[in-house]
């Protein structure tokens, strides 16, 4: 048996046997195994098919073609010598997937420009490797579909920070067509009428169409008003384009944007379940919530007790409290509560101040304000508050001594085997 090993251009043989490159064999079978891709739709890739003569360089051509996709982090492959000629199998290991978002290609939806890339990317299935040859692939199919409807245009990708969520995506946008966004319509009377977000609706409207635009506006203007309104579970979106008339005629570069809106039904607090034995009492816990049972439960209000609770541990020295809250939904109460998790970690005592950039007079001035002695529970805020001051209120600091600083720069340094914390002030 003769395997070979590769990742990218790296190559590595082992227990090879010395070939020349035109010693040739038919090729009885191929396989490739490994990754979530459907075998069939990957065997192409390789260019190879049973009942071919190859030769070793063939078979080394083929596992470069599979790597450069992008689609597997590694790609190996073996073969066996039978009677009848060589049985090659191909072994991959799936590469990492991003989503794939089409941000400016308003005229067509999603399932429209897959359909269209897979015509000439089978195994495509939304998501995209972070690089590789398939990215373009994708562009190219992209382009070819918008140049059939009477669209000139180039195609470009990137990799980018998800708007959205965690992680990255892939972003397919175009240039050389541009189109604006004519007026945007909400489907439900709540965000029709919220004067906050007509406020907000010149964002998007005479703008240049982006759907990473768009999404981030449902995100960050529409859905807190339906989250303070009890709708924990409303769908916004996506945002769909009417486009009316004859579609032999060329596209508009001005359109409208409709915005579906399906509210779900308004939820009740229910409470928290607090972990057992908890550093604050739980009571005081349900106080920083600020929601009682059977009042609408007010996902703004959630996430700002949330928030509270891991400042009032920073309060008590526990710098590096971590809040994890689990929703229970009860669809047919229509009641919400929580089970809460705290990463407690360890409680800081303060330690040491290093000061850095300041005069001995200025330096004199900030130990006499810090608000934190030496072996004192360390109270996350009053650091907290006192940067604000350096920063914007000096004199609340300094009075009336001269300063030459732009900014301080700050570090908490902590040492978890003796519970302290030191402050690290470099003034720029």
């Amino acid at each position: 048996m003769l395997s070979f090993l590769f990742a990218g251009a790296v190559v590595q043989t082992t227990n090879a046997q010395p070939a020349t490159q035109t010693q040739s064999a038919i090729l009885e079978s191929v396989r490739v195994t490994g990754g979530h891709y459907p075998e069939g739709q990957i065997l192409p890739e390789t260019g190879l098919k049973a009942g071919e003569n190859v030769v070793r360089d063939q078979l080394q051509a083929a596992a470069d073609r599979l790597a450069q996709l992008g689609l597997f982090a590694k790609v190996s492959y073996e073969f066996q010598t039978r009677v009848d000629g060589l049985a090659l199998t191909f072994h991959v290991e799936d590469a990492p997937r991003v989503p794939v978002f089409f941000d400016n290609i308003p005229w067509f939806g999603d399932s429209e420009l897959s359909e269209a890339i897979k015509k000439t990317t089978p195994f495509y299935d939304g998501t995209a490797p972070e690089s590789g040859n398939v990215l373009g692939r994708i562009g190219e199919a992209v382009r070819q579909f918008l140049e059939s409807r009477h669209l000139s245009v180039t195609v470009e990708h990137e990799l980018t920070a998800n708007p959205l969520g965690d992680g990255n995506v892939q972003v397919f946008k175009i240039s050389g067509a541009s189109v604006t966004i004519a007026k945007v319509e909400f489907a439900d009377p709540l965000a029709i009428s919220s004067p906050a977000l007509q406020q907000h609706i010149s964002e998007l409207q005479g703008r240049p169409y982006s759907r990473i635009a768009i999404d981030l506006f449902l995100a960050e203007q529409l859905r807190p008003i339906y989250d303070a309104a009890g709708y924990l579970r409303v769908k916004l979106g996506p945002p769909e384009i009417r486009l009316t008339g004859n579609p032999n005629r060329p596209l508009p570069d001005s359109l409208g944007v409709f915005i579906p809106v399906a509210t779900g039904e308004v939820y009740h607090w229910k409470g928290v379940s607090w972990p057992e034995k908890p550093a604050l009492p739980a009571a005081a816990l349900n106080d920083l919530v600020r929601l009682k049972p059977g009042e609408v439960a007010n996902g703004l209000a959630v996430q700002a007790g949330w928030e509270a609770v891991e400042e009032e541990y920073g309060r008590h020295g526990y710098i590096e409290a971590r809040v994890e809250p689990r929703p229970i939904f009860d669809d047919a109460a229509h009641t919400i509560s929580y089970q809460v998790s705290i990463e407690e970690g360890p409680q800081y005592r303060m330690g040491e101040m290093v000061l850095t950039g300041v005069s001995l007079a200025s330096e004199k001035l900030i130990h006499e304000r810090w608000p934190i002695l030496a072996g004192q529970v360390f109270d996350k805020i009053q650091f907290e508050e006192f940067l604000t001051n350096l920063q914007h209120h000096k004199d609340k600091i300094f009075g009336e001594l001269p300063l030459h600083y732009d900014e301080v720069g700050h570090w908490l340094r902590t040492d978890a085997k003796k519970g302290t914390v030191d402050v690290l002030l470099d003034f720029k």
